[in-house]
């Protein structure tokens, strides 16, 4: 069934990326469809390896891995709200010439938002999960204590050995902060996590998450979408709750075109309840491909 799928490199500005990718030809009907992960200790493309092999055989898509996180490249770099930006419009520029649809989550999501902002032309359409700038409404998450310590010499390498890199430290994240039901947690997850956790500079670019270096306030961009753009939510997300991502799509009716919460679902539905963010993928480009 996943035989067309091929494992790729692209040097881009911020460090050769790893991606997957069907090698379809693009076409006004099956817009090419880029999927991004969002950020956590451990983080890459597997986090919608069981969504888009669900497109495959209609939609060219390119599965990536962000600078410094899976197979990419770890770069020992500055890495930056403006950097990562800039690395999904470069994608986007040198994989295909049509417009995309993005599909990704969390903080990635927000760098997404900001641009298709920036370069709306590039963009047919935004699905995104639980999609967070971390400081919305002007909180300051670097204010927080894990974004103090991460900031202390010497403690954030202990830090992301003993808190991130390893696989007790990944399956206690994945129980309490990401799934709603531990239940659905594989041992192929919690293994596949640990290992990029552990590979050799991946602390690099998760430092500079858990600093605080990445956050930006969503609720200054979002009135500014002119991207059609449907968000999922899971109903059991803890950072960010529903009740902020409701508050976010309020600011944006226009632009926003779907707000769907998911019962007994955490922060990464697309891990969670596969199957069901593939049917609900499917209807948002089912209605992106409608409109005119």
């Amino acid at each position: 069934m996943f035989d067309c799928l091929r494992s790729r490199t692209l040097t881009t500005a911020m460090g050769e990326v790893a991606y997957v990718t069907n090698e379809l030809t693009a076409a006004r009907d099956c817009p090419p469809l880029f999927f991004w992960h969002g950020f956590g200790g451990g983080s890459s493309h597997y986090e919608w390896s069981a969504v888009y092999p669900a497109f495959a055989a209609e939609y060219p898509f390119f599965a990536l891995d962000l600078p410094g996180w899976g197979a990419s490249e770890h770069r020992d770099q500055s890495y930056t709200v403006a950097g990562y930006v800039d690395h999904l419009l470069e994608c986007l520029d040198r994989l295909t010439t049509e417009p995309a649809v993005v599909i990704t989550s969390s903080l990635t999501a927000a760098f997404a938002i900001q641009g298709a902002i920036a370069h709306p032309q590039r963009f047919r359409g935004l699905i995104l999960t639980c999609p967070t700038g971390l400081s919305d409404f002007e909180q300051d998450y670097r204010q927080t204590p894990l974004a103090q310590i991460a900031r202390q010499p010497y403690v954030d390498t202990v830090f992301y050995r003993l808190g991130v890199a390893n696989s007790l430290s990944v399956q206690s994240f994945m129980a309490n902060q990401q799934f709603a039901r531990p239940s659905r947690i594989s041992p192929e997850m919690v293994a596949t996590y640990t290992e990029v956790a552990q590979s050799g500079g991946a602390e690099f670019a998760v430092l500079a998450f858990v600093r605080g270096d990445l956050c930006c306030d969503l609720s200054r961009f979002l009135p500014h979408l002119t991207v059609p753009t449907y968000i999922v939510w899971g109903e059991q997300a803890k950072l960010p709750p529903v009740a902020v991502g409701q508050r976010l799509a309020r600011l944006n009716p226009e632009a926003i075109r779907a707000f769907e919460v998911i019962p007994e679902v955490g922060l990464t539905p697309q891990l969670e309840s596969p199957a069901l963010m593939i049917a609900l993928i499917d209807r948002y480009l089912g209605q992106l491909l409608a409109s005119p």
